[in-house]
């Protein structure tokens, strides 16, 4: 039964937001997420567009070219620098009414156990099939290793059951394919919170991102978790995860890509146990909860809206 409750990284981030941050601030002010106007503009609150679809998205694009927009949104609020200066340099939006505030992990997330050579080797990719799937397949058809698999929860059901079904046949060949190949296990869509509990029962996340993200929160929850992430450094993936991941250079050759994967993968199958490596993850898991727990995050939204606040809608425009 296709999920008829869509929680994708933008709804998910929403229901943070409205727990962390005091509800009388929140009440002050009309948050619009990534299209513009999708709701109507609120005639005395003022009105934030919080930005997380990319640059170049269709339903966004025309709007933000129209720069008599520009001054309809109080404050434009972006989840990385990254996606911060593109909509700057493409759209020369008003830089007086921008600011940074990155996506962050809501819930404590079990560490998984050092990895020990010898033992099986877990790789799990929850990625909606779009932005890499497959790349990754065809990198997995050229993984010898035969302690490596790999558990595929990609599915377009994140979305909800109207998305679902007027998308998801396009991928039915992709998900078949996964089923088919020995050293990969399709398992489809699970809840966010299913995922969460059970990264620790894996060693890696890989994501040959193909899709320009303007953040990445599967890759903030696996850092957490303290998987060895392997990425390509399209769109934000290399402010998202700083030092920690091993970065694949994005290339448009998608067969040479995929190539490029299963030898990051096999490489890093043969160090996994180092204690240099191990060290490396508990770092990493540290940096992810530190730098991007909610509280944190709810500090940067709390100071930000008491001080727009403050600063008063007329003076704003």
């Amino acid at each position: 039964m296709p999920n008829k409750n869509p929680k994708g990284g933008t709804e998910i981030q929403f229901e943070y937001l409205e727990k962390y941050v005091d509800k009388q601030l929140l009440d002050q002010v009309q948050i619009t997420t990534s299209v513009p106007e999708k709701i109507p503009l609120h005639p005395t609150k003022l009105n934030i567009l919080w930005q997380k679809n990319s640059y170049n998205q269709p339903n966004i694009a025309p709007w933000m070219n129209d720069k008599s927009n520009h001054d309809k949104y109080d404050w434009y609020v972006f989840n990385s620098h990254w996606s911060h200066e593109k909509f700057r340099m493409m759209y020369n939006l008003p830089n007086h009414k921008c600011i940074v505030i990155k996506n962050g992990l809501g819930k404590d997330i079990k560490q998984a156990a050092p990895y020990k050579q010898g033992q099986p080797l877990k790789i799990i990719h929850q990625n909606t099939p779009w932005r890499g799937l497959s790349v990754l397949l065809g990198a997995m058809q050229l993984v010898k290793n035969p302690l490596i698999t790999l558990d595929v929860y990609s599915s377009t059901e994140v979305y909800g059951k109207n998305f679902y079904e007027k998308n998801d046949k396009a991928y039915e060949s992709l998900y078949e394919q996964a089923r088919n190949l020995p050293n990969v296990n399709y398992i489809g869509y699970k809840p966010n919170d299913y995922i969460l509990d059970n990264l620790h029962n894996y060693n890696m996340y890989v994501y040959p991102s193909i899709f320009e993200e303007t953040s990445c929160i599967s890759l903030l929850e696996s850092m957490a978790a303290g998987l060895y992430c392997i990425t390509t450094n399209y769109g934000a993936l290399f402010e998202t995860g700083a030092e920690f991941p091993m970065y694949i250079p994005y290339d448009e050759n998608y067969r040479g890509l995929a190539e490029k994967f299963a030898y990051g993968i096999e490489a890093a199958a043969q160090t996994l146990h180092d204690k240099s490596i191990i060290n490396h993850l508990d770092s990493q898991s540290s940096y992810a909860k530190i730098y991007y727990g909610w509280p944190k995050q709810a500090s940067s939204w709390t100071k930000f809206l008491k001080g727009a606040i403050q600063y008063g809608k007329q003076n704003v425009r």
